[in-house]
C-alpha cells in the first residue's frame, strides 16, 4: 500500500481568472508542472492553507476571502509509490500581485480551462472541480450580488464545455451531443436566479453567439467574463466620479457598488445591515479600512436620510425592469422614497445587462424562520427583494453612460433578442 500524504491546494480567482504557478528545481516533485498555491498539511488543512497563500503567493488575509472548501481527493502516484489527499480551496482575491517564493519560477493569471493546455500536476483539474462554482452553488448563494453570480454562471458554462473539448479530443471524434448538453445547462442556469436578469442575458449572450459546439461555447464564455467584467468595472468608474467626497448610504452587497467606492472617494459610507441576509455588516466590515463607515439597522434608513446625514444613496440593482422599475434588495425602495422626500439624489449603479426582458419578475423570498420560529399560526411575509420605481432614480450609471428609462426599454429589445438561440 502507497505511503498517504496530506497536502493543501488553494485556488486564488481575480475576475473569473485563477492563479497558476510553476513549481521550480528547489521543489522535491512534478518540477516544471503547473500547479496551485500548494504545501503539505501537517495538521488541520484550513490554517494551514492560509499559510501557504501567505508564503507562496504574498496575498495578505486582507486581500482575500475563502470562498468554498472541497471534499478531499485522493490522487495516486504509482512512480512514487504515494497516495496524495489533496484538500481543494478557492479562494477570492483583491489584487494580481504575487510574491513568489523559492518553490515557483513563475505564474501566470489564466483561465482555469488553460490546465487542459498544460503540464499540470497530477489531477489538477479534478482538485479544481471540487470547488469549482455550479448551477447549485449560484442557486445557493445569498451573499453576493448578481454580477457577481452572472460571472460564476459563465465560468459554469466555460468549464463545462472545455471539459467536454478535452474528452473528445482525447476520443479522437466530435461529440454530436455536446451541444444540446450545454444548451441544457444554460436554461439551469438561467433559471437558477429568476430574478436576476444579468445571469440570464449574459449566458443568453454566450450562447445565442456561439455556432452550437462545444469549442465555440468554450470561447463565448470566455469571451463572456471578460466583457463582463469591462462592463461592470467601467459602470463602477462613472458612478465612483458621482459620489466622491459625499457622504453615501447603500444598501445590500453589489460588487458594482463596492468598485465604485473603490473608484470614487466618499468622504463617508453609511451601510444598512440589509436583511434577510444581513450582508451589509460585511460591506461595512470591507470597507471600513477605507475610511469611515457607519452601520445601521434597515429600520434607520429612512431617519438617517432625514436628519441629512446622508447627502447620496448609491445602490446596485439584481435587474431593471424594461420601464425602469429597480428590483433590488428589499430597504431599496425605502430608502429611495426617502432620498426623494428629502431631494438627496439616488443612483443605480449596474451594466445594461441588468435589463430585464420582460416586464415583470418573480420575486424570491427569504426563510420563514428569519422572521418568526415559533409556534403561534402566523403568515409570513419575508421578502428577499423590493422595487423601486423609476421616477425615484436620479440616474442609472452604467457602462453606456447615464441612462434615462426610455432608453432603458431600447436596450431591453437589445437583450430580448439574444434568447433566440433557444429556437
Amino acid at each position: 500500500m502507497s505511503e498517504e500524504t496530506h497536502v493543501v491546494t488553494a485556488f486564488l480567482r481575480h475576475d473569473g481568472e485563477v492563479l497558476l504557478l510553476r513549481r521550480s528545481d528547489a521543489v522535491g516533485t512534478y518540477q516544471g508542472d503547473w500547479g496551485g498555491v500548494s504545501g503539505y498539511a501537517e495538521g488541520d488543512p484550513e490554517p494551514q492553507v492560509e499559510v501557504e497563500i501567505d508564503e507562496e503567493a504574498g496575498i495578505g488575509e486582507a486581500e482575500r476571502t475563502l470562498v468554498r472548501t472541497g471534499n478531499p481527493l485522493r490522487v495516486v502516484d504509482d512512480d512514487l509509490d504515494r497516495t496524495w489527499v489533496v484538500h481543494p480551496f478557492l479562494f477570492d482575491v483583491t489584487t494580481r500581485e504575487v510574491t513568489t517564493s523559492e518553490e515557483h519560477d513563475t505564474y501566470e493569471w489564466v483561465s482555469p480551462t488553460t490546465m487542459f493546455d498544460r503540464d499540470v500536476v497530477p489531477a489538477l483539474w479534478a482538485t479544481y472541480e471540487r470547488v469549482a462554482p455550479s448551477v447549485r452553488s449560484i442557486t445557493a448563494d445569498d451573499e453576493h450580488g448578481a454580477s457577481y453570480l452572472s460571472t460564476r454562471a459563465l465560468e459554469v458554462l466555460r468549464d463545462r464545455a472545455a471539459t467536454l473539448v478535452a474528452e473528445a479530443e482525447a476520443e479522437a471524434e466530435a461529440d454530436d451531443d455536446a451541444w444540446d448538453e450545454l444548451a441544457d445547462l444554460g436554461k439551469r442556469l438561467c433559471r437558477a436566479r429568476p430574478s436576476m436578469a444579468v445571469l440570464r442575458n449574459r449566458v443568453n449572450r454566450a450562447l445565442a453567439g456561439a455556432d452550437r459546439t462545444a469549442a465555440s461555447v468554450l470561447d463565448t464564455a470566455t469571451d463572456g467574463i471578460h466583457r463582463a467584467v469591462t462592463a461592470d468595472t467601467d459602470a463602477a468608474v462613472r458612478a465612483g466620479a458621482l459620489v466622491s467626497d459625499r457622504t453615501v448610504l447603500t444598501v445590500s452587497r453589489s460588487g458594482t457598488v463596492l468598485r465604485a467606492f473603490d473608484e470614487g472617494d466618499p468622504e463617508e459610507v453609511y451601510v444598512a445591515t440589509s436583511e434577510p441576509g444581513g450582508e451589509g455588516v460585511g460591506v461595512a466590515e470591507a470597507l471600513v479600512d477605507d475610511g469611515p463607515v457607519t452601520l445601521l439597522p434597515d429600520a434607520a434608513v429612512a431617519q438617517a436620510i432625514v436628519t441629512g446625514e446622508v447627502d447620496a444613496v448609491l445602490v446596485g440593482a439584481d435587474t431593471i425592469l424594461p420601464d425602469g422599475t429597480v428590483v433590488n434588495k428589499v430597504g431599496t425602495r425605502t430608502a429611495a422614497v426617502a432620498a426623494a422626500h428629502e431631494e438627496v439624489p439616488c443612483y443605480v449603479v449596474a451594466a445594461t445587462d441588468k435589463i430585464h426582458t420582460e416586464p415583470s419578475v418573480n420575486v424570491e423570498s427569504g426563510r420563514r424562520s428569519a422572521v418568526y420560529d415559533g409556534d403561534a399560526p402566523l403568515s409570513m411575509f419575508n421578502p428577499v427583494f423590493d422595487e423601486t420605481p423609476a421616477h425615484l432614480v436620479d440616474a442609472f450609471v452604467t457602462e453606456r453612460g447615464e441612462l434615462d428609462p426610455s432608453e432603458i426599454d431600447a436596450v431591453a429589445d437589445e437583450l430580448s433578442a439574444l434568447a433566440d438561440w433557444r429556437d
